[in-house]
């Protein structure tokens, strides 16, 4: 009998043995099959989450953010105590004693997922389960997730320490309202840093994991609460915090940003620009969009934010300006509908949601309204953000529209959306609203520094909410006459002095079409001219018989030496500013005028810095010689070694800067370019005023505008100028920045010598002459200037009949014509009537 139990006892024990053994070998089957192609410690010891990039200003205002997911990467040892044992208290108590996972939680889950035949498993993640499925599963419920999660918990604890396990879990929970990690979170729902958390704020966002996509601070006030409370519970339990403090944090009310207990960050942030966008462009062109979404770049632009203000305001003006002269009311095309009419609630929800663009300041914020009632004497208005019983009232008087043609039945109509203003009295007062609209003409305007490529302002239209199109970089354009100073440059680098005297005179040239005469813009010629008039006057037949001296292919390989364009064709259309290019090429090539001639590449990033602070990219690349050295004399500046490549010798620069500072004083923009420091620069319009441009330079701002149609077409019926429409933009804008940047005579370069000339005829004058013929032109050393020669381009002067015979056509459809000397000239493609003057008229 002993002997039966005892082989009964052994069977027993062989069998459950063998279970045990097999079960230990099926679990160990499944942990094996399972983890096959799971990632290898290494992989999770090398996870960087995806992080916010952050603009700021170079006053270190934080401008703008871009993001995949609303993170904000924090290190785990600059994560406060508090969140850390809140989210411990929520999450996982026994976070720093278990392996990974915790065994009774599992054994329940499996109890689940046997009831639900694998199709639900409940949760009981510890934080390292949580990381792993955040980072490398997928969430769906299941059994076969749940295994793969035990095996990564396990080999995270394996290697990595808790506290690193910790805050990778703090920066990639995501806890609501668009918000991944801590810290976005205490942004969105406190607008505080986690440092600035009560133990109240802290538990609630350790609430959120649980169903951050329910857990609303509003919606779901009593289930936040109490989930709030149990974790308030759960912390003085676990001895994080005492009796008392639970006792007097458990009592206050859920306060948060969405119930508006406190203002959203992004109030504090200004509206996305035309700016910050560019920088996001190219950074993501640099390193890579998907980088730069979710790297945690630091960015460091250039901006200067007032003067970006200036500029904005500089460009609306005269856009506006331009806009109402044409007396037609266009407003946004937008209505809304008949019944969202019916009750005050209802058009203030339709109008919230209508696309109109609210980033507009000028001459006061630019409000969205929707027409309300159309009389004859007034228009009745809802306006966002205004109450009906406001002291100001909701209506616009039929005053304030006399700038448009028709009356407000012919104008308007019930449900329409607008635009509306504050028009103010002489002495700043509210006297009534008034109608606005974006203007269909737009514009770019770009300023940087001439020494270091530093954008200070760019505008790339009249609102980048209402088109995000950037006018400044994206936009490419005919320059006109903007482009003739690199016609000129070229010539003085190539032996030619400002008192050369070119002709000019009519040319003609047999075209398919007939014979072309390009012409002036004042329909006059003038004769034997020295360069320096021709520039001043905008002088067309100057500047084609100029260009054709010099050979269009020395003025391309100038122009895209000075970067205007890539790959210039040498027709000499393009002479006159034919050939598309963009603001932001021709302002910093004006940059290189203003310098003395020394390569700048423009940039809007000073810096950018990666997730950890490492600087990864610097703009300036220059050396400061002593800025080490603890002796250099308090009185004395650093030396910086300029490590520019020189693109035109430092005595053409002058020559050309002295010519366009003539452009200024007795030239096409005389009349509306008058800073109190020395300025030069050059109009630019082509043909029709299909593109208007103004380019101009102190000794240490450059600053650039164009106005034009997107879609080109006659502005002012073809009477519109680059003078007349971009300088005042230029003027209003250098009003201020001289004031903020100063500005003072241009440098005289060393080696050579001024001689007074006769800026009309070109004729040497005594040291003492005087009068307003008279300028001071500077020569080089050792080079003795020849009066008294004419330069005609090998074009004869124009007479009755064609001087040129056509002799067919070359590639890409350019024309070689014989000139009256013999010699040969290309013509652009398309040269017909107009064609060559397209470019430049004034």
């Amino acid at each position: 009998m002993i002997r039966f139990v005892l082989s009964f006892l052994g069977g027993i024990f062989t069998f459950v043995t063998a279970a045990l053994l097999v079960i230990a070998l099926s679990i160990g089957a499944i942990f094996w099959v399972y983890g096959r192609d799971l990632p290898s410690h290494e992989a999770l010891a090398r996870y960087q989450p995806k992080s916010i990039s952050r603009i700021y200003s170079g006053e270190g205002q934080l401008i703008d953010e871009f993001a995949r997911e609303q993170r904000l990467y924090t290190p785990t040892d600059e994560i406060p105590d508090l969140i850390k044992f809140a989210f411990i208290s929520a999450e996982d108590k026994n976070f720093y004693t278990h392996a990974g996972y915790d065994v009774r939680g599992i054994a329940a889950a499996l109890v689940e997922a046997v009831k639900s035949r694998g199709q639900s498993v409940r949760g009981a993640s510890t934080i390292p389960q949580q990381v792993a499925k955040n980072l490398f599963l997928s969430g769906d419920r299941k059994i076969e997730r749940k295994v793969k999660e035990v095996i990564l918990a396990s080999r995270l604890v394996e290697s990595l320490p808790k506290d690193e396990i910790l805050g990778i879990y703090l920066n990639e929970i995501f806890l609501g309202q668009n918000s991944y990690g801590v810290t976005a979170a205490a942004r969105v729902y406190f607008n505080k840093t986690l440092t600035e958390l009560a133990p109240h704020e802290a538990a609630m966002l350790a609430a959120m994991p649980q169903a951050p996509g329910r857990y609303h601070p509003v919606r779901a006030k009593e289930r936040v609460t109490q989930r709030r409370n149990y974790v308030l519970r759960e912390m003085m339990e676990n001895g994080y915090i005492d009796e008392a403090t639970y006792e007097a944090e458990v009592k206050l009310p859920l306060r948060s940003v969405q119930a508006g207990d406190f203002e959203p960050y992004r109030d504090n942030l200004p509206p996305r620009d035309y700016f910050t966008d560019e920088i996001r462009r190219q950074l993501s062109s640099d390193f890579g969009e998907e980088e730069f979404f979710s790297g945690g770049f630091t960015v460091r632009a250039t901006v200067d934010p007032g003067m970006q203000t200036v500029a904005a305001r500089a460009l609306r003006h005269k856009l506006e300006e331009f806009d109402r002269s044409l007396k037609v009311w266009r407003g946004t095309g937008k209505e809304l509908p008949a019944a969202a009419l019916d009750s005050e609630q209802d058009w203030r929800e339709a109008l919230a949601s209508a696309e109109v663009p609210r980033d507009i300041d000028l001459g006061g914020e630019w409000l969205p309204a929707v027409v309300l009632g159309v009389e004859a004497q007034q228009l009745r208005l809802g306006i966002e953000g205004v109450a009906l019983d406001d002291p100001r009232g909701s209506v616009v008087p039929r005053s304030d529209i006399g700038w448009m043609k028709g009356d407000f039945f012919e104008n308007f109509s019930e449900g329409d959306v607008v635009l509306v203003r504050e028009a103010l009295t002489a002495d700043g007062g509210f006297d009534h609203w008034s109608l606005r609209q974006v203007p269909e003409v737009q514009g770019g305007f770009m300023a940087m520094d001439v020494n270091n490529g530093r954008v200070i302002a760019m505008q790339g239209g009249f609102s980048y909410q209402d088109s995000v199109f950037n006018r400044a970089t994206q936009a490419r354009r005919q320059p006109g006459s903007s482009f003739k100073p690199f016609v000129y440059a070229s010539a003085l680098d190539s032996g030619y002095t400002p008192a050369t005297i070119v002709i000019d005179a009519p040319i003609e040239i047999e075209t398919a079409e007939g014979v072309w005469r390009p012409k002036n813009s004042s329909n006059k010629f003038y004769g034997p001219t020295p360069l320096r008039t021709g520039i001043e006057q905008s002088r067309n037949l100057m500047t084609i018989r100029l260009a054709r001296e010099v050979s269009m292919d020395v003025v391309a390989a100038y122009a895209e030496r000075f970067g205007v364009y890539e790959d210039m064709s040498p027709y000499l259309a393009n002479s006159l500013g034919a050939e598309e290019t963009t603001l932001y090429r021709m302002v910093a090539a004006y940059a290189m005028f203003a310098n003395g001639g020394e390569r700048v590449e423009p940039t809007l990033v000073d810096r950018v810095q990666d997730r950890y602070g490492k600087t990864i990219y610097r703009h300036d690349q220059r050396v400061c010689v002593d800025c080490a050295d603890l002796s250099l004399p308090p009185a004395r500046s650093p030396v910086i070694r300029s490590n520019r490549q020189r693109v035109m010798n430092a005595i053409t620069a002058y020559q050309l800067t002295s010519m366009m500072q003539g452009v200024v004083q007795r030239g096409t923009a005389a009349s509306v370019v008058k800073l109190p420091v020395p300025t030069a620069g050059k109009t630019g319009t082509t043909n029709e005023a299909r593109d208007a441009w103004f380019i101009g330079f102190t000794s240490n701002i450059v600053a650039g505008c164009y106005i034009g149609y997107d879609t080109p077409r006659p502005m002012l019926g073809g009477r519109g100028y680059g003078g007349t429409l971009c300088g005042p933009v230029f003027q209003e804008f250098m009003t201020e920045a001289v004031q903020k940047f100063g500005g003072g005579p241009f440098e005289v370069p060393e080696g050579g010598h001024f001689i007074k000339i006769d800026r009309y005829t070109g004729a040497r004058l005594g040291p003492e002459a005087s009068g307003a013929n008279v300028v001071a032109e500077y020569f080089r050393d050792g080079e003795e200037p020849i009066f008294g020669i004419f330069y005609d381009g090998g074009f004869a002067m124009g007479s009755d009949l064609p001087l040129f015979e056509e002799v067919g056509q070359g590639a890409q459809g350019q024309q070689q014509v014989i000139t009256s000397t013999g010699e040969k000239a290309t013509i652009g493609p398309k040269a017909g009537f107009g064609a060559l003057s397209s470019g430049g008229l004034y």
